[in-house]
């Protein structure tokens, strides 16, 4: 390929509107341009890269056995609303204007209900289980937030996989197995990450699984662990505490005082008005449970928190056992005798709920608590003396908050609270969807049972964007092979000389035919130009033809990054091939 017959149109100046690196340098590289809010249109360079991309994902897909398909980007409704993911998306969920057939589909914003209505046709036996289909193309969300380029926006490109097994055991191993084909493509893309533990389940393992490049730009926050043998998203990961304090009324010396605090509706609010640190409060969350019969939220859970931490829902849900908990309704809590804002732990003394405490929360003595009366508070309480011995031995404790600086791993190591972008994403789905969506299969015995879903998913723009946020330093882009728009870019100074001109075409055909993408910069421009174009776009490795070495009958190699050399020009396909091997530790 020759750049004056391609389309690479780089710029020198950074675009006010890019904040992030991979924003900036996509930009200036030409690799994309905005085409309206949220979307981006992929020129050449671009669509060259997230086409290598794509390809290695789907071919790390294929070779693990999975099945490629191409679900079509208008949906049909009705299944979005058997499995409630049309409420749970709310405007997120595109639709087509009009009415008519318009009221009945909805634009791509996730394929499972699509894929999983497939299975459910097709998959009907257990001899045909387990099986994994995925799909690579275009989803279409209105998110609300756009901007630092390919990270938000509302056209992206993915690739998602869903797996069908007969049960949980086979979920398990499938979702083992995909944690590993799925480290192995962002290995091949030489894209350093960290799998994160998601949300954990009713057993305390996880249920979902994040694959995380840890960046300053990064909209997320993950604990990482010093040793780097553990991390998870913040809200639910998991720490080392110290035991519970051996029961005493010390520090029970003062009885337990009721003291107005009006106008404080905060923990920070409280803390000043009584002069005491938030740490000594004990910060009392109410939620609801469904009842089980039911299903109405009637059952209430008490969780205590210390007052200078926040809450983990995640966590307090998998102490639970539960999957569905809600903040409880303040006015309906009331009238049940909670006093929403105002709650201490010792309600559990008089209404019927669930108390949990934090293991921290727990070790509060003579601290300051909710009165469960309007614009008042308690100080002086101490936790044997003033809840009830029944109902304290009855309470669940365990770690139910989010994570701040200084916590442990649960190994000890030191957590460290890091920024990082989500590349791919595993969720043990279970029978969340099948079940509402009637997706069901025949067993041995030739009973109906729900399939046992997981979903697998890639972002293709992220992972782009992640590679530019990876790979840069003060000049530009620096390519991993494998990924590049194009393995070797030769200079040709000189152009107007036949000798150097002839000489890089026969180098570029030469490469070309070992299978090897080569783009020619034949411009007519100075050195210097071609130079820092060629390093900003980022391309592996460089050969210069000059008419000065070519009289030695020399050529020069440069890699991204690395140092000048002069070849033998005889040499330097050989050169260029053993180049490439041996930078291929991600593969190609």
């Amino acid at each position: 390929m020759r750049w004056t017959r391609f389309l690479i149109p780089t710029a020198k100046e950074t675009p006010a509107e890019a904040v992030a690196v991979s924003h900036q340098l996509a930009l200036r590289a030409g690799l994309i341009r905005s085409a309206a809010p949220g979307a981006f249109t992929y020129l050449p360079l671009g669509w060259r890269v997230l086409r290598k991309i794509e390809a290695i994902a789907r071919e790390g897909l294929t070779s693990a056995g999975a099945i490629e398909l191409h679900p079509a980007l208008l949906q049909a409704s009705r299944p979005w609303e058997q499995s409630g993911r049309a409420a749970a998306f709310g405007e997120v969920l595109m639709r087509v204007r009009g009415s008519g057939w318009q009221d009945e589909v909805v634009l791509g914003a996730a394929y499972d209900e699509a894929v999983i209505e497939i299975a459910k046709t097709h998959l009907n036996s257990y001899k045909q289980l387990p099986c994994t289909l995925f799909r690579v193309g275009t989803r279409l969300r209105n998110e609300s937030r756009t901007g630092g380029g390919l990270l938000h926006t509302r056209e992206f490109h993915t690739l998602d996989a869903y797996s069908f097994d007969a049960d949980p055991a086979g979920l398990e191993a499938t979702h083992a197995a995909m944690l590993e084909h799925i480290g192995r493509i962002l290995r091949r893309c030489d894209i350093r990450h960290v799998v994160a533990d998601g949300e954990p389940g009713a057993d305390g393992r996880p249920i979902s699984h994040r694959f995380m490049v840890l960046a300053e730009t990064g909209d997320d926050l993950i604990a990482v662990s010093e040793d780097g043998t553990y991390a998870a998203d913040l809200a639910c990961a998991r720490r080392a505490f110290s035991p519970l304090p051996t029961e005493t009324t010390e520090g029970a010396s003062s009885p337990l005082t009721e003291v107005p605090t009006p106008g404080c509706s905060s923990i920070d609010d409280v803390a000043a008005f009584l002069e005491v640190p938030s740490s000594k409060l004990v910060k009392t969350l109410v939620y609801t449970l469904p009842d089980v019969q039911t299903g109405e939220r009637k059952r209430y859970v008490v969780a205590c928190i210390r007052g200078d931490h926040e809450a983990s829902e995640a966590k307090l849900r998998s102490s639970l056992g539960v999957g569905d908990l809600t903040m409880a309704d303040a006015e309906k809590a009331r009238r049940d005798g909670f006093e929403i804002g105002f709650v201490g732990p010792h309600i559990a003394n008089r209404v019927e709920c669930i108390l949990a405490i934090d293991p921290d929360a727990r070790a509060v003595i003579g601290g300051v608590a909710g009165a469960n009366r309007f614009d008042h508070h308690v100080t002086g309480f101490c936790w044997p003396r003033d809840v009830a011995p029944e109902r304290l031995a009855e309470a669940i404790v365990a770690d139910i908050r989010a994570i701040v600086p200084g916590d442990a791993a649960p190994n000890g190591s030191p957590l460290i609270i890091r920024r990082g972008i989500e590349v791919a994403r595993a969720v043990k789905l279970g029978t969340r969807l099948s079940q509402p969506l009637d997706a069901t299969f025949l067993d041995a015995a030739g009973k109906a049972r729900p399939l046992v879903c997981g979903r697998y998913s890639l972002g293709l723009d992220r992972l782009l964007a992640s590679t530019l946020e990876s790979h840069y330093d003060q000049d530009g882009i620096r390519f991993p092979v494998g990924v590049a728009p194009f393995d070797v870019l030769i200079v040709a100074l000189d152009v107007r000389d036949e000798h150097v001109l002839t000489t890089a075409r026969r180098l570029h055909d030469a490469l070309s035919g070992r299978g090897i993408d080569v783009l020619l910069d034949d411009r007519d421009a100075r050195p210097g130009f071609k130079f820092k174009d060629a390093d900003l776009v980022g391309i592996p490795v460089r050969l210069t033809v000059a008419a000065k070495a070519l009289a030695e009958g020399k050529v020069e190699l440069k890699m991204r990054g690395g140092q000048l050399e002069k070849l033998d020009l005889d040499a330097a396909v050989r050169e260029v091939e053993n180049r490439l091997g041996l930078s291929q530790g991600c593969g190609r």
